[in-house]
C-alpha cells in the first residue's frame, strides 16, 4: 500500500455538476429507490447487533439521498455524513438534520472510531481502492461493519462510467479479494439489480455501436449519461415494482448470481 495515497480531486473523482441532476431525480428514479430500500433494510439488521451509543458515518454522502434513510433507521444523534464536495453537502442540508462534514477520508477529521461506515457507489471513483478500504478499516471500531455498494461487471463499462469518472467496475471475486487483503471478514456479498442486467447490457452495447465511430467529447458523454437518468413515467413505475420484489432476496441475505451492482457487508475483526 502506498504511504502517499492518491487524493481525490474534482477533476479525477467526480463531476460536481451532476449533483443538481441527482437531487432532482433520486426520490423518484427506480434505481435509487431500490438501492435505498435494500440499504435501509440491511442497516436495520446491522444496528440491532451494535453496542449502545454506536456511531455511524456515511463516507461520500453526496446529496444526502442515502443518508436521510440512515438517519431515520439509526439511533438519534448516532450518525453523520462526510463528503469531499461542498456542492453535494449543499443539497444534503436540505434532506437531513445530522452533522455534515466536508473532509477527505484519507485524512479524516475525527477523534473517534465508528461502529458502522457506509460507502455507496463511491469506491469506484477513487484510483487506489485498496488504500481507501484500509483507511476505512482504521476508522472502524473493533467488530465494526463496513457496508458498501459498487457497480459490477466490466462488460457493462460504457459512456455512463466515463461520465461518472469511474476507475473500474467490480467482479465479486475482485471485491472479495481486496476486502480480505485489507483485513475485513466478509459477512455478506452479492450482486443485485439482477432483473435489469439484460436491459442495461443491451442498451449500452447499442449506444456504443451507434456512437463508437466518432470520438466523443466530454459533453457528449455527459449528455448520454444524463439521458439515461431521465425518468420515463410508466416504465419507471414498472421497474421500481419489479426490482422491489428482487430486493426482498437481498434483504434476506440471499446471494444473486449476477447484477449490475454489487453489495458487501464486511466486519473489522475483533
Amino acid at each position: 500500500m502506498s504511504n502517499a495515497p492518491h487524493l481525490a480531486t474534482p477533476d479525477t473523482s467526480y463531476d460536481p455538476s451532476f449533483f443538481s441532476l441527482l437531487f432532482e431525480i433520486e426520490d423518484r428514479h427506480f434505481w435509487f429507490r431500490t438501492r435505498n430500500h435494500i440499504i435501509r433494510q440491511l442497516v436495520q439488521q446491522i444496528t440491532r447487533d451494535l453496542p449502545a451509543n454506536y456511531r455511524v458515518l456515511e463516507v461520500g454522502c453526496g446529496t444526502g439521498n442515502v443518508l436521510r434513510h440512515l438517519e431515520q433507521v439509526c439511533a438519534e444523534n448516532s450518525i453523520m455524513g462526510m463528503d469531499l464536495f461542498w456542492d453535494g453537502l449543499h443539497y444534503a442540508q436540505q434532506r437531513v438534520t445530522c452533522p455534515l462534514i466536508q473532509g477527505d477520508m484519507h485524512n479524516p477529521p475525527f477523534g473517534v472510531r465508528f461502529d458502522l461506515i457506509g460507502m455507496f457507489d463511491v469506491l469506484e471513483h477513487l484510483s487506489d481502492d485498496i488504500q481507501v478500504l484500509a483507511d476505512l478499516h482504521r476508522m472502524l471500531a473493533l467488530g465494526g461493519r463496513l457496508i458498501l455498494t459498487v457497480p459490477a461487471h466490466a462488460s457493462l463499462w460504457s459512456y455512463f462510467d466515463e461520465a461518472s469518472h469511474h476507475y473500474r467496475r467490480y467482479p465479486k471475486s475482485d471485491l472479495q479479494q481486496k476486502l480480505n487483503a485489507v483485513g475485513y471478514e466478509i459477512e455478506f456479498i452479492s450482486y443485485y439489480m439482477m432483473s435489469i442486467f439484460p436491459l442495461v447490457w443491451l442498451g449500452r452495447r447499442m449506444a456504443s455501436l451507434l456512437n463508437g465511430k466518432k470520438e466523443q467529447r466530454v459533453a457528449d458523454v455527459n449528455e448520454m449519461a444524463a439521458r439515461e437518468l431521465k425518468i420515463t413515467p410508466g416504465v419507471n413505475g414498472f421497474l421500481t415494482a419489479w426490482l422491489m420484489q428482487e430486493s426482498r432476496l437481498i434483504s434476506n441475505r440471499k446471494q444473486l448470481p449476477i447484477g449490475t451492482s454489487l453489495l458487501a457487508i464486511a466486519r473489522k475483526k475483533s
